[in-house]
Formats: C-alpha cells, structure tokens, sequence
C-alpha cells in the first residue's frame, strides 16, 4: 500500500437492480464493490444536498455519488487520454459547483 492509498477513505457500495424499465423484478442484479475516495463522501452528498442544484433530493444524491466515484477515477489516472479534454474544463465545472 502507498503513502496516497493510506491516507484515503474506505468505502463499500451495494446497487441492487429493483425492477427494470418494463416492470419485471427478475432475474435480480446486484453489483458490490470497495472502493477509496480522498474525500469523505457522505460529507460531500450532505453538502449537494443541502445546495440541491436539482430542487431534488435523490437527483442531488446521485449526482453527488457520481461526481465522487467519477472524479476519484479521474484524478488516478489524471494522464489518461480519456481526460484529455477534461484537464481544463473540469476545474471550471467544480469551481462552479462549489460556487453554488
């Protein structure tokens, strides 16, 4: 384990599939898995909460969760050409959004 790795918190996240698009609740799909974030991420769901850009709890949430597992992979693998157009835009974006 690195020095970085150490210094991360530990997270666990279950998604269960409840029921599909077309009202079928089978077969039942869950997907598990750890996973580290620099940033304490229910803190970071409170604050979009609290903001509510959405005027919606659960879309708040979900963007916020999303933003984290997204950004966190971003930041691992900053020299990715994946990212390349994000390099610049994505300080801007976060900028913003902790401008709200």
């Amino acid at each position: 384990m690195n020095a970085m790795e150490k210094r991360n918190n530990k997270y666990h996240l279950t998604l269960e599939l409840k029921q599909y698009a077309t009202g079928e609740t089978e077969p039942a799909k869950s997907l598990e898995f750890d996973f580290s974030n620099h940033d304490e991420v229910f803190a970071i769901i409170e604050k979009i909460r609290e903001k509510d850009p959405f005027n919606d709890q659960e879309q708040a949430t979900e963007f916020a969760l999303g933003l984290k597992l997204f950004s966190e992979v971003m930041i691992k693998n900053r020299n990715h050409p994946l990212f390349e157009e994000l390099k610049e835009a994505f300080p801007l974006f976060m900028k913003r959004l902790k401008g709200l």
